[in-house]
């Protein structure tokens, strides 16, 4: 009988469709492909290894650091497990340098949000062609220049003898000037010593991270539903209300992650620019530095820590993360 017209016996191995390559890199590749987990779990591991170790394990250090303290004479760290680090921060002082924190974290958030809304809406609903990008580029042109040359360039603005005062001046409006920095608490000598002028600084430092998520918030909102609103006799007040903010709050909450979050950890700024009182990363950076007080230090690292992430637990009910 004739075999060759059956087919080969299935005992046998099923030819390859490409043949194998020869050399080591060659062997290596056709590994990688026969077995797609392993390249996937060596092109993740060096990534991972540095979020555990150098991330997370120095979050880790920083936490049980401050449950230690320092003992009064010696002003050695004393490692044994305690609370007294932690309840120092309910001190006077230290928790007026929170709380002075947090007010003009959320100050800086709220405004930052009423100046970028309005901005956000022109880009998402009547920008087209070279006017949207020319909206991206004015919006993202600051964040290519260096930190603290715009730190320091609004320190020469704000300065006594800076522009700002002879804007004032020149207006006739010298007045309205010196009764807004005879203010108590948030005036000073200029406004480059006073909390309005950090304040200032921070908006205009943080306001791209605000613009940028609302923008992209604005973008996905369908232009029918406003269209509709206004069709059923909504009122653009209403409309605002009841359809535009509700869609577009996720992208707010989204900004406000960034600009809260920033404020909270930046000690430059009001080093820089502002009065004398702390906030918590100059308080971070006096006591790990001058004082030596890395206990006391880290008790005051993990509070934006623990306002972070209850914030951002707020944030996630609210959407926000679907706007980054």
């Amino acid at each position: 009988m004739n075999t060759a017209a059956f087919p080969a016996s299935s005992s046998q191995a099923p030819a390859s469709i490409l043949p194998r390559r020869s050399g080591f890199f060659g062997r290596l590749s056709d590994l990688f492909w026969r077995r797609p987990k392993l390249f996937l779990f060596l092109m993740l591991t060096p990534p991972l290894l540095w979020l555990g170790i150098i991330y997370i394990g120095s979050l880790i250090a920083l936490l049980l650091q401050s449950f230690f303290s320092v003992d009064d004479f010696s002003g050695m760290v004393n490692y044994e497990f305690t609370l007294s680090t932690y309840a120092q921060l309910l001190n006077s002082a230290n928790f007026d340098i929170i709380l002075r924190t947090v007010v003009m974290a959320a100050l800086v958030t709220i405004a930052s949000a009423f100046v970028a809304f309005p901005i956000a809406y022109y880009a998402a609903r009547y920008a087209q062609g070279k006017w949207k990008a020319l909206f991206y580029l004015g919006v993202m042109l600051p964040l290519w220049s260096s930190y603290l040359v715009k730190v320091y360039a609004w320190k020469l603005i704000l300065a006594k003898e800076g522009i700002l005062t002879w804007l004032f001046a020149k207006l006739h409006l010298g007045w309205l000037l010196d009764g807004v920095l005879a203010l108590p608490v948030i005036g000073g000598n200029s406004l480059s010593v006073s909390y309005i002028g950090t304040f200032l600084v921070f908006v205009y430092i943080w306001l791209p991270y605000m613009i940028l998520p609302t923008q992209a918030a604005l973008e996905r909102v369908p232009a029918n539903l406003l269209e509709a609103s206004s069709d059923l006799g909504a009122t653009p007040k209403q409309t605002f209300r009841t359809v535009l903010l509700p869609l577009a709050l996720p992208g707010v909450v989204a900004g406000s992650i960034f600009t809260f979050s920033l404020t909270l950890g930046d000690y430059i700024i009001p080093q820089i620019i502002g009065s004398s009182r702390l906030f918590i990363g100059q308080a971070v950076y006096t006591q790990q530095g001058t004082a030596g007080n890395v206990p006391l230090a880290a008790a005051f690292s993990v509070v934006p820590i623990v306002i972070m992430a209850i914030y951002l637990w707020i944030a996630k009910k609210q959407g926000a993360f679907d706007a980054l």
